[in-house]
This record gives structure tokens, sequence and C-alpha cells, in this order.
């Protein structure tokens, strides 16, 4: 089995004249870069296209890409074959990749080209916004969320825009994942399953060889404070803290 070490990952992500794609919008910028060993390779893919359609104004106003600056663009026809040579195997890693997702296979499509127009038959699919929901319930998981909650500094990223954004995102996959050598979560393709365990898992290893832990024991000032402090929200709460009832329960 190919080393996760060793796997080709690519962080992408798309900009587009709006949404949903079933209302014929395009996508008008692609900007992916490249992780080999948990490292950028400085080798990156980015694209300004010609959409051959005007772009909603909620939509500009969020990436800031106007109609007038794609004219002469190239348009997706003139850079399938490299886009697709570049992600054609690897890991993409996209935040809310449903939508990303959805939009290639359509521009695949409308070339005629079916067999294209599924890209999770040609890589496999990590989403992670998935993977921070499943860390993080509960909380804000937005790119720039995560960005001050894993302390990278996103402080150029007043518009969005494809290429800054799979940089700052790649950053933010990396730290998340922190070292981990196996995790799939909503992956599709051929490697999604042999790669990781099920969504949300992770992998259990036991280290061996390394020295025992030191313990410190409590003295008597900090029992009585601890004391303290459970007398007082065993008071608040009209009954014993759940740690009081476990130690009765265990002699502890």
């Amino acid at each position: 089995m190919e080393q996760q070490q060793d796997k080709r990952f690519v962080i992408l992500d798309t900009e587009t004249t709006g949404m949903p794609v079933s209302e014929g919008h395009r996508i008008i910028e692609i900007g992916c870069v490249e992780v080999i060993g948990r490292r950028l390779t400085g080798r990156h893919f980015h694209v300004y296209l010609q959409p051959d359609r005007e772009s909603d104004e909620g939509a500009i106003n969020v990436h800031g890409i106007t109609d007038a600056f794609l004219v002469g663009k190239p348009r997706f026809a003139d850079v399938a074959e490299e886009f697709f040579e570049f992600i054609q195997g690897a890991t993409l890693v996209i935040h809310n990749a449903a939508f990303d997702v959805g939009f290639i296979n359509n521009e695949f499509a409308l070339l005629g080209q079916h067999d294209r127009a599924d890209i999770s038959q040609h890589c496999t699919v990590l989403d992670t916004l998935l993977l921070a929901r499943a860390r993080h319930p509960g909380q804000r998981n937005s790119l720039d969320a995560l960005c001050k909650r894993y302390d990278i500094d996103n402080s150029g990223r007043e518009l969005h825009g494809a290429l800054l954004d799979s940089e700052l995102l790649a950053d933010v996959y990396l730290a998340m994942t922190g070292g981990q050598t196996s995790l799939s979560l909503a992956g599709h393709g051929a490697d999604a399953e042999s790669d990781g365990q099920a969504a949300g898992g992770s992998e259990i290893r036991r280290i061996v060889g390394r020295a025992p832990g030191r313990v410190i024991m409590a003295n008597a000032e900090e029992l009585e404070a601890h004391a303290e402090r459970l007398a007082a929200i065993a008071k608040s709460a009209g009954g014993p803290s759940m740690w009081q009832a476990l130690t009765e329960t265990t002699g502890g």
C-alpha cells in the first residue's frame, strides 16, 4: 500500500459566477497547491476563466472578480487537459467539497467529457468542512474561523480568492491533521477506504520504548482547595458533582 507520507495531495478552491450550478453558473477561478510528505512542494495550478456569462452581484462582492477583468481570459476548454493532469490520482482537499466538485464536474460535462464528469472516479476527495465539524462540533468552521482557531495568518484575505484560499486551507489541513498518518473523512474514489479509517475515525497506535510519565501527587493544601471547590459545585448544583459521584463509586 502506498505510504501516507508519499501520497500526493492537491488543496483546491474555486470561485464562480454565483450559485447554484444548476442555474448555469460557471467557474471563473481555480487555485490548487500541491502537498507531498506534509510539505508544500511549490507546484501549483492557478487560472482565471472567461465564463461566457455575467457574474451575480453577490458573488462579485465575495471574490471581487469583475466581468470586465475576465474579458480575454481562457475558457475552461482551454485549460481542461492541464487541470485534469494536475489533479488526476491525487487526494483533493477541499473546504465544502460538494460545491467545488459539483462545478468541476459540470465544466467537464459541458465539454462532453463525460468520463471526467465525476472527478471522484479519478481522485480521492476529502472535505475539510466535514472534518472540521467532526473535530469541532457546534463551532464555526468557516475557513476564516479555522485560521483563527489554528493561529494561521489570514490578514491578507480581504476577499475570497481561489489560490490564496487553497494556500490557507493547506495550512489549516496540516494543522488539523497534526501529524496523523492515516485519516479519511467523506472520501471518494479508489483510495478512499484503503487510506484510513471510517469517516471521523482516527488511528490509535501503542507507543513503545518510552519511559513512563512522572506522577506528581497533590499536596495537602491542594487537596483542601480541591475539596472546597467540589463542595461549592455541589452546593450550586444541589447535589454532588460528577467527579464526587465517580470517586464514591470507585472508592477513589
